[in-house]
C-alpha cells in the first residue's frame, strides 16, 4: 500500500520532468542562427604524479570559482528566470508591467563564443601557475545539443613547485636592515608549496610592520620578488629585493611633527591656525563653534607630536574618533613638515564633520506569537549626541503598546474570551565616552570605552486583572578590546517590581495557581552583572571565511553582600529579610550561548546554537525572580511548542499547543540545542529546515509541578521539534514563517514520548511568525 508522499511523487515526479523539457525546448526556440546557450561548466584534473580524489576535487571546485561569465540560474533544475525572459518578447518600452517582467524579473540568455571559452582557459592557465604548477596547459572542450553548450576545462598538471631558499634584501641602508629582522616572522617558508597569493601577502606583512617603525612613504610596490625555477628538482629559489627606482622618502624613518584637529569642521570653517588652542599633549584644537571640549581629543587621540610615525596609531586615532559617535566624516592628511629643520617629519590635519547633534525616532512594531497573543507598540526615541560638549550621549525613549490573547471560549455562547494587555513606560540612558571611576584604567585601544547610567519606568497592566510596575537603574561600563569581542560591565543594577490593583476574582486564581502569584510577586534585585559578546563576523579578515563563531556569556548576582551582611537564610528562619518592606532576591545566574555557522555557499549555511543556562538561589531565596528564571518554547526557541509554556522537565500542565490559558513556565536550568539548514530559494525568498531540541528544569522541588527537577537523567525530559520554513529578505529587516512540529514530548510515558505521525498531522504544527532569523 502507497504512502500519501508515494503517491504525491507518482503525481509530481512525471510533471516536473515535463516541465523541465518544456522549458529547455523553449529556452533555444529564440536563439538564431550559431548561436547557442551557455548552459554549463566543467572542469577536470589531469596529473602526471600521483593525486588523491579529494585533492583533485578540490582543484577543480577551485578552477570554477575562475569561469566567467556567470550561467543562468536553475531553480529545481529548471531556468525560471530565462524562461520569463523569453516568454515575454521583445518590448520597446522603458517601463511599465512588460518590462519589468523581462529586465527585472527575468534574465536575458547567456550565449557561448569562442573568446570566452579562450578567456577561461587563459585565467585557469594562469591560476594554476601563480599556485606552482608551471609550464602545465588547460584545454577546453565543447559539447553541443540542442543549442545548449557544455564547456569542459581539463588542466594538465605535474608535480607542483616548492620553495627551496628564500633570500631577503641584503642592502645596507636602514630600510633592507629592518626588513632583515622581520624574517622569523615571514609567511614564506622553506619546503612549501609555491603560491602567489602568499608572496603578496609577505609583501603586506612587511610593508605594515615596516610603517608601525616610522617607514611612512614605503608600500609593498617596493618590493620585488624574483624567481629562479631552474634548479632542478621542481623547487623554486626566491630573491626579494628593493626597486631600484624606489624614492629616497621611502628609505626614511618619520617622526610625528604637528597634530592639528578641525573640531568642526565645513567648507565654510575658519581654517586659521592663529586660532588653535594647544593641549599639554601639543594638540592644536581649531574649534572655533566650541563644539567640543579639548579634554575629548586628549583621551582619545593615540598619535602624539613626537613620537615615530606608527600607522597603528593612526588607524588606532581614526576608529576612536569615529567610536564617539558625533562625527559624520573623519578624516586624516599627512604632509611632511615644511620648516627647514623639521626633516623627516610629518604634520598631521584631522578633519571632523559633526554630525547631527539631535534626532528623533518614530517606530511602530507588530507582534504576533503562538500563544493566540497579536498586539502593537508605538515608541518615540529622542537622542542628544553632545550633551554636555564632552561627546556624551542622552536617549530618551517613550514607549505604549496594546495586545490581545485569545485564551478561552464561552460554553454558552461559543464567544471568545480575549485578555488585553496595556504596556507604557520611560527608559533614560545616559553614555559617557569615558571610564567615570575613582581610578585610572589603560584605555588606548581602538574603541573608546563608554560609562553607561540608565533609568526607567514600566506600566503593565492586564485587562482589570493585575497592574505590575517596574522601576531601574544601573550604572556600568560597556568597553572592547578588540573589533571582535565586547564587554559590558554592571557595576550596580536596581530592580523594583510591585504588583498594584489585583482583582479579587483574580487574587483568587492565585491562591490557586502558584505560577500566577510568582509572576506577579515583589521583587527587589540589587547587585552587579556581566556580559561578554564574541562575533568572529565584526572582524573583516573573517568575512569570507566557511566558519565564523558568536558566543555570549552572561554572569548576574543579587544582593550577595547584603545576603551576608544581614545573616539571611530563609530555609532555617522561614522569613525572608526586607528593605523597605520589600523582600529581596539573593541568587547567582549564569548562561552562555554558543553559535556556529558554517557556510557551504553565498546563500546556504548550517547554523547550529548551544544554549545553556543555571541559576542558583540561595540565602533570602528559594526561587530565581520571575524576569530572571529561564523558559522554553517560542518563535526563537524550540519552535514546535508554545512561547514559555514548555515543562519544566516532565510536568504536564495541559498541552501547551492546544491549551492557550496554561500560564508561563519557569524554571532554574535550561539546555537548548538547535540545527538549522538555510538556502536560497529564489529572489529574496529564503527556505530553512530546522530541528529544536531542550527544555527547562528547577533544581528544588516542586509539589505544585511533579517532574520538573533536575536530575542526572535530564536527556529524558527532552522535547524535541522540527519544522521547516521561508524567510523573506528585504534587506532593511528578515521577514520569518517557520511551521514546526512536536516529535517528542517530554510529559508522555516512556516508550511513547517519540511521535513521529504528527509531521502529517496538521492539527499538530505549530506557525511561527517573527522578524529576523531566530539565531
Amino acid at each position: 500500500m502507497m504512502t500519501r508522499f508515494q503517491r504525491m511523487m507518482k503525481i509530481f515526479f512525471p510533471l516536473g520532468l515535463l516541465l523541465a523539457g518544456l522549458t529547455s525546448c523553449h529556452e533555444s526556440k529564440y536563439l538564431t542562427g550559431n548561436q547557442a546557450l551557455y548552459a554549463a561548466n566543467k572542469t577536470e584534473v589531469r596529473s602526471s604524479v600521483p593525486m588523491t580524489k579529494k585533492e583533485q576535487n578540490q582543484w577543480r571546485e577551485d578552477m570554477e570559482g575562475y569561469l566567467r561569465p556567470k550561467l543562468n540560474g536553475k531553480t529545481l533544475g529548471v531556468r525560471i528566470k530565462l524562461w520569463i525572459y523569453n516568454i515575454v518578447g521583445p518590448t520597446k518600452k522603458t517601463r511599465g508591467l512588460k518590462h519589468w517582467l523581462k529586465f527585472k524579473v527575468g534574465e536575458p540568455p547567456v550565449l557561448a563564443s569562442p573568446a570566452i571559452l579562450r578567456n577561461n582557459a587563459d585565467v585557469l592557465q594562469s591560476h594554476l601557475e601563480n599556485k606552482g604548477f608551471f609550464h602545465d596547459t588547460v584545454i577546453v572542450t565543447t559539447f553541443v545539443k540542442d543549442k545548449h553548450l557544455t564547456a569542459t576545462y581539463t588542466a594538465e598538471v605535474g608535480p607542483r613547485y616548492t620553495i627551496r631558499n628564500i633570500n631577503y634584501p641584503d642592502d645596507s641602508d636602514e630600510v633592507s636592515n629592518r626588513i632583515d629582522t622581520l624574517q622569523r616572522r615571514s609567511l614564506l617558508k622553506k619546503g612549501a608549496f609555491y603560491d602567489l597569493e602568499t608572496i603578496k601577502e609577505e609583501r603586506i606583512r612587511i610593508d605594515d610592520r615596516l610603517k608601525n617603525r616610522g617607514f611612512y612613504y614605503f608600500n609593498p610596490d617596493h618590493l620585488v620578488v624574483d624567481l629562479d625555477t631552474a634548479v632542478g628538482n621542481h623547487e623554486v629559489d626566491m630573491f626579494m629585493r628593493l626597486k631600484e627606482e624606489m624614492p629616497d622618502p621611502a628609505r626614511a624613518v618619520y617622526r610625528i611633527n604637528n597634530v592639528t584637529v578641525y573640531a568642526h569642521y565645513d567648507n565654510k570653517s575658519d581654517t586659521n591656525r592663529n586660532h588653535a588652542y594647544t593641549t599639554p599633549e601639543g594638540y592644536r584644537i581649531i574649534d572655533t563653534a566650541h563644539y567640543l571640549k579639548p579634554n575629548v581629543f586628549r583621551k582619545t587621540l593615540v598619535i602624539k607630536p613626537g613620537d615615530i610615525y606608527r600607522v597603528d596609531d593612526h588607524n588606532t586615532s581614526l576608529s576612536r574618533l569615529v567610536s564617539l559617535g558625533v562625527f559624520q566624516f573623519v578624516k586624516a592628511r599627512f604632509e611632511p613638515a615644511s620648516a627647514a629643520d623639521t626633516n623627516n617629519k610629518l604634520d598631521v590635519y584631522y578633519y571632523l564633520t559633526p554630525s547631527q547633534k539631535k534626532s528623533l525616532k518614530f517606530e511602530v512594531t507588530a507582534l504576533t506569537r503562538s500563544d493566540n497573543t497579536t498586539g502593537t507598540e508605538v515608541s518615540v526615541t529622542w537622542r542628544h549626541r553632545n550633551l554636555f560638549r564632552g561627546a556624551e550621549l542622552l536617549s530618551a525613549k517613550v514607549y505604549g503598546g496594546l495586545a490581545g490573547q485569545t485564551v478561552s471560549k464561552d460554553p454558552n455562547t461559543g464567544a471568545r474570551k480575549v485578555v488585553f494587555t496595556r504596556r507604557a513606560g520611560i527608559d533614560l540612558n545616559l553614555y559617557i565616552p569615558r571610564i567615570v571611576a575613582p581610578f585610572d584604567l589603560n584605555t588606548s585601544g581602538k574603541f573608546v570605552p563608554q560609562t553607561r547610567i540608565g533609568a526607567g519606568y514600566d506600566v503593565f497592566e492586564q485587562s482589570s486583572q493585575y497592574t505590575l510596575t517596574s522601576s531601574h537603574a544601573s550604572f556600568g561600563y560597556q568597553f572592547k578590546n578588540r573589533a571582535t569581542s565586547e564587554n559590558g560591565i554592571t557595576v550596580l543594577g536596581i530592580n523594583y517590581v510591585r504588583p498594584t490593583n489585583i482583582n479579587p476574582e483574580y487574587q483568587q486564581r492565585l491562591d490557586t495557581v502558584q505560577n500566577l502569584a510568582y509572576a506577579i510577586q515583589k521583587q527587589l534585585i540589587i547587585g552587579p552583572s556581566w556580559n561578554f559578546n564574541y562575533n568572529s563576523v565584526l572582524d573583516p579578515r573573517n568575512a569570507r571565511r566557511p566558519n565564523n563563531l558568536w558566543f555570549n556569556f552572561n554572569a548576574d548576582f543579587s544582593n550577595n553582600l547584603l545576603g551576608i551582611l544581614s545573616g539571611a537564610d530563609v530555609n532555617k528562619t522561614g522569613k525572608q529579610k526586607e528593605i523597605f518592606g520589600v523582600p529581596f532576591a539573593q541568587y547567582m545566574r549564569f548562561e552562555a550561548d554558543f553559535r556556529h555557522y558554517l557556510k557551504f555557499g553565498k546563500y546556504s549555511m548550517l547554523a547550529t546554537r548551544i544554549d545553556a543556562g543555571v541559576g542558583i538561589t540561595y540565602g533570602n531565596s528559594t526561587i530565581l525572580p520571575f524576569v530572571k528564571a529561564f523558559f522554553a518554547g517560542g518563535t526563537n526557541d524550540i519552535r514546535a511548542f508554545r512561547a514559555r509554556a514548555l515543562g519544566p522537565g516532565s510536568y504536564y500542565a495541559g498541552d501547551p499547543n492546544k491549551d492557550p490559558t496554561i500560564p508561563d513556565q519557569p524554571g532554574d536550568v535550561k539546555m537548548e540545542f538547535n540545527v538549522e539548514y538555510r538556502a536560497k530559494l529564489f529572489g529574496l525568498v529564503r527556505w530553512a529546515i530546522f530541528t529544536d531540541w531542550g527544555n527547562v528544569w528547577t533544581l528544588r522541588g516542586d509539589s505544585s509541578r511533579p517532574g520538573a527537577v533536575f536530575t542526572p537523567h535530564f536527556l529524558n525530559d527532552f522535547a524535541v521539534g522540527a519544522g521547516a520554513g521561508l524567510r523573506f529578505d528585504l534587506t532593511i529587516l528578515v521577514l520569518r514563517i517557520d511551521v514546526a512540529v512536536p516529535l517528542r514530548t517530554p510529559w508522555k510515558p516512556v516508550g511513547s514520548k517519540w511521535n513521529f505521525k504528527s509531521t502529517t498531522d496538521i492539527s499538530d504544527m505549530v506557525l511561527n511568525l517573527a522578524i529576523g532569523y531566530p539565531f
